[in-house]
């Protein structure tokens, strides 16, 4: 029989039966904030419950199994009949069903829906972000399908349903759906108008057979896909349903799996169309114009996601550091781990109060707000998506050698973390689309007017603001500057946001790393004259 060694002592218990809404103080705050009074009761209430799901031991469980058994392809039964099937750990169904029944699909009808949606979906990537995706692409199809009143009206309401069932049969024939994307091509990647899938009308108005092949299928299992081909008038968007109406398998075979970084749990197909039934959306030629809507919503579940991914990390970081002793003290008293801590709460308020004023434009659909959209949804996707690799990585690093352990759970965040700056076009297409949207000068006044109304409030951004007024006033070659100009487009808004509704300390320290120049380049060198301690504090998760 072994001896005993040691005792284990100085271990930090895991983050867990705990709620991650309340503990989210910057999220609680801002669904308080946006929400109407006729919305807000209930509101809180479903996201207070939802914040103790994720938080529960079996859910954080589901995560890791779903993540640490990626699904199968199987593309023949055992008598060599094509099925072009992906199996699933039984986690994932049991998560994929949690969120639809949360309501991670059904923002589009309900009162302040898309508030309530974003906090969830915020809060949902914590346990695992792999089954946001399916998710996501249901909610984003909504505006695609709105083009075509006759198909939205068959469609949205499985769409937006909150039951899921995930037997292969006709759409009509389930308590509710979900949509894929097949955008992406070899040749083309981001330029979908390089596509060179066919669609060749049939005989019945508005039908077509598909020829070609997408390179990037996500979801595969799902029961409709949003899918770009070449019509006869050019580059249209379709409706390809995985089982036809009668009942039998319409023409989708499946090549392969990505094998991915991460996003385990997913899967993403190449996806082969032969002859595969369609129904157009919308006009033909229009194709881009179509999915604009559906773009712009999953590019926010973009910034969402990173939300998430960053508040988890930064969650894990301060709870370890709160926890673990070392060198006579808690880590968390320790001056230098303070900063560090600091810093990385910053980066992650800042992420979840403009993500989810993003959805409060959605929810009010005024004129002005879907001009800021136009702007502030790009810009927003590129640095938002883009702070989330080196904040789950320095988040990991407070966990030392810990973190770097499977276990811990911080690798999957560090795998996961690249995913949305890649997705819904990387970073030079979205400030490209900054470009685009500043030629229309209602946008412009939309987002000068957000931002001016914290305007005297703090010299910093008031500097801020001017500097990128004089930038804006020349933009002679700026194509080449694209991504500064983006980058400042959006730190400006953070701050602004922040001036107005974070706490002094937060908002002080804000303005001083990221507007006043007074920071190094990595986390944890902000001026230690702050505040820091309420600014981690206010970041700490109470379990």
């Amino acid at each position: 029989m072994a001896g005993i060694t040691h005792t284990v002592t100085n271990q930090v218990p895991p983050l867990v039966q705990y709620d991650v809404f309340g503990s989210d103080r910057a999220l609680a705050e801002a669904v308080e904030r946006h929400l109407t009074a006729e919305a807000r009761e209930d509101g809180l209430a479903e996201l207070s419950a939802l914040g103790h799901t994720c938080g529960s031991a079996q859910v954080q469980e589901w995560g890791v199994q779903a993540n640490e058994n990626p699904p199968r392809l199987r593309t023949h039964d055992r008598y060599g009949h094509r099925i072009d099937e992906v199996d699933f750990h039984p986690a994932w169904h049991r998560l994929l069903g949690k969120g639809v029944s949360a309501g991670l699909t059904a923002a589009w009808g309900r009162p302040g829906g898309h508030v309530r949606r974003a906090a969830a979906f915020l809060m949902w990537t914590q346990v695992e972000a792999g089954n946001c995706c399916p998710l996501s692409m249901t909610h984003a199809a909504v505006p695609a399908l709105r083009t075509d009143p006759e198909l939205a009206a068959v469609w949205e309401p499985r769409l937006t349903s909150m039951v899921y069932d995930r037997a292969l049969r006709p759409a009509g024939q389930k308590p509710g759906a979900l949509f894929g994307m097949g955008m992406t091509e070899k040749q083309g990647g981001s330029d979908v108008r390089a596509n060179t899938t066919a669609a060749q009308p049939l005989a019945e108005d508005g039908t077509y057979a598909l020829t070609g092949h997408k390179w990037f299928c996500s979801a595969p299992m799902s029961d409709a896909f949003l899918v770009l081909a070449q019509a006869p008038g050019g580059l249209t968007c379709f409706l390809v349903p995985r089982v036809l109406e009668d009942g039998s398998r319409n023409v989708f075979a499946l090549q392969r799996l990505k094998d991915k970084l991460g996003n385990r749990s997913n899967a993403s197909a190449e996806v082969e169309f032969d002859g595969t039934w369609a129904r157009r959306v919308g006009e033909e030629g229009r194709g881009v114009r179509t999915i604009i809507g559906m773009v712009a919503a999953t590019r926010l579940d973009c910034v969402l996601g990173s939300a998430g991914l960053m508040r988890q990390a930064v969650a894990q970081a301060v709870h370890h550091c709160a926890h673990r002793a070392a060198f006579g003290g808690k880590l968390l008293d320790k001056p230098l781990m303070r900063n560090v801590l600091a810093d990385l709460a910053l980066e992650s308020e800042a992420a979840t109060t403009l993500a989810l004023r993003l959805a409060a434009a959605y929810d009010d659909g005024g004129e002005q707000e879907r001009a800021l959209l136009r702007i502030a949804v790009p810009a927003a996707k590129y640095w938002v998506t883009k702070r989330c690799a080196p904040v789950a990585v320095e988040a990991a690093e407070c966990l030392g050698g810990n973190g770097y352990v499977e276990e811990s759970g911080m690798p999957r965040l560090v795998r996961e973390s690249p995913l949305n700056s890649v997705w819904e076009g990387a970073g030079n297409v979205q400030a490209l689309d900054v470009l685009r949207a500043l030629r229309d000068p209602a946008t412009l006044d939309a987002y000068l007017r957000e931002v001016g109304r914290a305007r005297g409030a703090d010299h910093r951004l008031d500097a801020a603001i001017k500097d990128l007024l004089t930038d804006l006033a020349d933009l002679e070659g700026v194509e080449g500057r694209a991504r500064r100009l983006t980058e400042r487009l959006a730190l400006v808004l953070q701050g602004s946001l922040l001036v107005r509704h974070a706490p002094p300390e937060v908002a002080d320290a804000f303005c001083a790393g990221r507007l006043g120049g007074d920071a190094g380049a990595t986390f944890g060198t902000l001026p230690p004259t702050l505040d820091l301690t309420s600014v981690v504090e206010r970041a700490r998760p109470v379990s």
